[in-house]
């Protein structure tokens, strides 16, 4: 499931997601959901989070299933 509609990510959600120095690259950095940044309901590069370890950047992929 990719990372652009609000809805699907959650704190505690487990995501892939790309920070802002590896746009380029596009490697992506695995975490745990805290802050949810983006505001809007849908975003085209991902929903901007904040992960439990500090870590921001804009969420590819939603590991965790849904609930």
């Amino acid at each position: 499931m990719n990372g652009q509609n609000r809805k699907d990510v959650v704190p505690g959600k487990e995501v892939n997601i790309v920070l802002k120095q590896d746009q380029r690259s596009g490697k992506l950095t695995r975490g745990i959901v805290k802050d949810l940044l983006t505001n809007s309901p849908t975003h085209p590069h991902g929903i901007k989070v904040r992960l439990t370890d500090g870590q921001v950047g804009r969420v590819k992929e939603i590991i965790s299933p849904s609930n």
